[in-house]
């Protein structure tokens, strides 16, 4: 993370740029009303000399300071009806002034947070930390590969956020910056190579992150999981000459607490060809992002260790390369998973649903946990349904549904729920197998028929979710100027989820 963040209650020296908010109707803040008196009424001005920024949200105007200040600019950003504001608004609002100071090349800013009673659904404590973090997550960069950076385009070095009461802001602001550091590991994974992120070197880079932060980390080979039967990921992973792994995180904040633990599985197939059933070559480099459920389970486990959550978590990652080769698994194979249930392979690119069979069944027979919510880029047909504005949520119970509805409003990582039902478990029973991991010929519901797939392993009364993310784990621009990247999507969500609803 190389934006870095500070509060405080007056201007810090060296600064070069000031932001300050500006309400419907052109209404000043306090701040920037009285900083209107010290420039002689320039600001004021400037808004009645045009039209176009008027205060709406998403609105940006500079204004340049006069020739006696020591400041260069003033950047005005639009955030609409106090009344409206909330923390999603703030935090897109920090995201723009981020790009537009970046841009610029100024190296050191400062915004105005007025330190003023609540307004609307936010204090000024929150606004003040929603605006930094948006300027945060807008910041991340990945740049490893590059040998030479590009003139000005590194972005500030740092945000001074101008607010009080300050204790407030700081521990507002604190879950946030750790919720961000989780979000840069995971879209770190998910931007990473294929020849550089694969099951082993993936499972490395668990143990270097995690290890230190208290989190117990076992890794299962190869090896074992042949002598302990996951014989489905096994299958996913045998035309790869990089072999498969399970990786298990352990976080144990609830120390005074008796209860199971909460589990959280991922997708990590690092790499999808489609395997036999290999997919067309267009676009198939985003196909290092299939990893992006595992992602984010990765990150959500550091989230949880920076922040001390007090409760106990299992994160379980299935690390998986699908490619084709002599020794890959083919359409027509018949194999058996950890749970013992045959599956009649009818394509190798439904991969991702055979990984997540066999760590599902681990999770809860090793653990037997109080809920299991997996994350996975599943399904095209997701993407199809909701685009890139929602993951498909799909859940058998009824109170887990509405802790994760609570947490994607509360942290802005939206999901629509989608229909389970005893007919899409149905389209996957074979007529050689117990299952198939295909409905068949008939495209129709396709995320609903995977969720059905991924039901046939959920135990009897088992509190359970599974997040389709697919349409949300990367970015959808493709120009050059916006490359697709990984979002690290559900790190927040679910951190939100344990921090409200399970410590």
């Amino acid at each position: 993370m190389t934006l870095k963040i500070g509060f405080q209650k007056t201007l810090p020296s060296g600064i070069d740029t000031l932001i300050a908010a500006v309400y419907a109707g052109n209404r000043l803040t306090p701040s920037a009303e009285k900083l209107d008196l010290s420039w002689g009424g320039i600001i004021r001005h400037q808004l009645k000399s045009q039209k176009k920024f008027t205060g709406k949200a998403g609105q940006m105007m500079t204004v340049t300071a006069p020739k006696n200040s020591k400041i260069a600019r003033l950047v005005l950003i639009g955030l609409d009806a106090p009344a409206a504001l909330d923390a999603q608004a703030c935090e897109m609002a920090g995201g723009r002034v981020y790009a537009a100071i970046s841009a610029s090349g100024f190296s050191r800013a400062a915004l105005f947070a007025d330190d003023e009673k609540a307004r609307g659904k936010l204090s000024t404590p929150e606004m003040a930390a929603h605006l930094a973090m948006g300027a945060l997550l807008r910041s991340y960069r990945f740049e490893k590969y590059k040998s030479r950076r590009k003139e000005g385009a590194a972005g500030p070095e740092s945000l001074t956020v101008i607010t009080g009461p300050l204790a407030r802001a700081r521990a507002v602001f604190d879950p946030l910056e750790k919720a961000a550091r989780g979000v840069f590991l995971a879209r770190d994974l998910a931007n990473e190579p294929p020849n550089i992120l694969y099951p082993e070197s993936f499972a490395r880079i668990i143990r270097r992150e995690l290890a230190p932060l208290g989190v117990s980390v076992q890794v299962i080979d190869h090896r074992q999981m042949e002598k302990m039967g996951f014989g489905a990921h096994l299958a996913v992973g045998q035309g790869s000459a990089r072999p498969p792994r399970v990786v298990v995180m352990h976080w144990r904040g609830g120390k005074k607490s008796k209860k199971a633990p909460l589990a959280f599985v991922g997708k990590g197939v690092t790499f999808d060809t489609g395997g036999i059933s290999i997919k067309p070559s267009a676009g198939m480099d985003d196909m290092k992002h299939d990893m992006g459920g595992a992602a984010a389970v990765v990150g959500l486990m550091k989230t949880l260790a920076l922040r001390k959550a007090k409760t106990d978590v299992i994160g379980i990652v299935g690390l998986a390369e699908n490619m084709p080769s002599d020794r890959a698994y083919r359409p027509g194979d018949i194999i058996r998973s950890l749970s013992g249930k045959t599956i009649e392979v009818l394509n190798t690119d439904a991969e991702g649903r055979l990984v997540l069979a066999d760590s599902l069944t681990h999770v809860q027979r090793a653990f037997k946990p109080r809920i299991v919510v997996n994350l996975a880029t599943l399904t095209g047909a997701i993407v199809v349904a909701l685009g890139h504005e929602y993951a498909g949520a799909f859940a058998n119970d009824e109170t887990l549904w509405k802790n994760l509805e609570q947490a994607d409003r509360a942290s802005g990582e939206r999901l629509w729920r989608m229909p389970l039902g005893k007919s899409f478990m149905k389209d996957v029973e074979s007529h050689v197998a117990d299952l198939k991991n295909i409905a068949g010929a008939d495209r129709g519901a396709g995320s609903c028929v995977g969720a059905g797939f991924l039901q046939h392993f959920i135990n009897e009364g088992q509190p359970w979710a599974h997040l389709d993310i697919a349409g949300m784990a990367w970015t959808k621009a493709d120009k050059p100027t916006c490359p697709r990247t990984g979002t690290g999507f559900g790190v927040r969500l679910l951190d939100r989820l344990i921090a409200d609803h399970y410590e």
